[in-house]
């Protein structure tokens, strides 16, 4: 891997990133109200799934 490489990763992930935002501010406000009424516990799970999903997906790719 290169750097150019990882700059590609973060641009995507900075566009993914603002796709909700940007089409619907209004869902992004409630899900970060939901969020912030989460447990710290159910969020810790949630980005423990996204690490794993994300690592088996670069695994098999």
């Amino acid at each position: 891997m290169n750097w150019h490489d990882l700059l590609n990763a973060i641009a995507l992930l900075l566009i993914f990133e603002g796709i909700l935002p940007f089409a619907s501010p209004s869902s992004i406000k409630k899900l970060y109200k939901t969020m912030l009424e989460t447990s710290e516990s159910s969020l810790r799970m949630v980005g423990l799934a996204s690490i794993v999903a994300g690592l088996v997906l670069l695994y098999l790719v």
